[in-house]
């Protein structure tokens, strides 16, 4: 089966050495996801795998065979832009944007696990069925992506207000 890129169909590579993130920006040329480390350490490469977050650096291709990944050049739509785009936006949540592709991607999936009422390190209740996004879980939940030019506040202003819009819906 192929691996389903942003609505695509293509095919896994014949070498199973190769990464998810080099077949997404060397092969298909989909350059909106960032090699960054290259390590798994600064989370720049995060992109969603059936809604998802991983780190494509990590990730071997043949390991998504027959999955859907959604990088950060699949998150607009046909009416614009995806609301926490939109957000990075307006709150300024973007200095030199070269970890902004992995911070949306990881946050659109940190709002599934939230969902979910997956808990994170600081969260109170572990067994909670909901789980409430205080600027602190945000902030916790949002660490393994590092923003080196310091647009954190901004990062997590954009993310509070379509979380908050999104949850309420």
């Amino acid at each position: 089966m192929p691996i389903t890129i942003n609505g695509a169909a293509v095919a896994v590579p014949g070498d199973a050495r190769v990464s998810l993130l080099d077949l997404l920006r060397e092969e298909l040329h989909l350059t909106g996801t960032k090699k960054g480390c290259n390590q798994g350490a600064c989370g720049a490469c995060t992109v969603l795998v059936d809604g998802e977050r991983i780190l494509s650096c990590f990730a071997l291709a043949v390991q998504y065979d027959g999955r859907s990944v959604t990088t950060i050049d699949g998150l607009a739509g046909d009416d614009g832009l995806h609301p926490l785009q939109q957000a990075f936006i307006e709150h300024d949540g973007f200095q030199c944007g070269y970890c902004t592709p992995g911070q949306i991607c990881s946050a659109i999936g940190m709002v599934a696990e939230a969902k979910r009422g997956v808990p994170s390190h600081v969260s109170a209740d572990l067994g909670a069925d909901q789980v409430t996004l205080t600027r602190e879980e945000l902030q916790e939940r949002m660490s393994g992506n590092l923003c080196r030019c310091g647009a954190h506040n901004g990062i997590i202003a954009a993310i509070a207000e379509t979380v908050a819009a999104e949850m309420a819906a």
